[in-house]
């Protein structure tokens, strides 16, 4: 029972931040800061999310094969390689170095 009023809870929550986001004045949306942010608010939580994936296991810190994984990436687009390429590297160096022990 607690997990459909978790899902109730939820949907209504999402309803209400659709809501409140159909509400806010034009003019707001508008300003400079607004759409600056607007704009770099995808970026950060990305790399919130890729960091929190590539670093944690439940509620501790490890430093394993992903690590090197997204390293090779940040080195492929240092070095200005395309995004498939990029992808590539990550997915070979991970599995390179699990498949090495790590």
């Amino acid at each position: 029972m607690s997990i459909w009023i978790a899902i109730g809870v939820t949907a209504v929550g999402c309803y209400l931040v659709k809501l409140v986001g159909l509400l806010v004045p034009a003019d707001t949306l508008e300003r400079p800061l607004v759409q600056r942010l607007a704009a770099l608010l995808p970026v950060a939580l990305l790399a919130a999310l890729t960091a929190q994936q590539t670093f944690s296991t439940g509620q501790s810190l490890v430093l394993d094969a992903r690590a090197a994984g997204v390293g090779a990436a940040a080195l492929a687009l240092l070095l200005r390689a395309p995004f498939l390429v990029v992808v590539g590297v990550a997915v070979a160096v991970t599995a390179g170095v699990r498949a090495l022990g790590g």
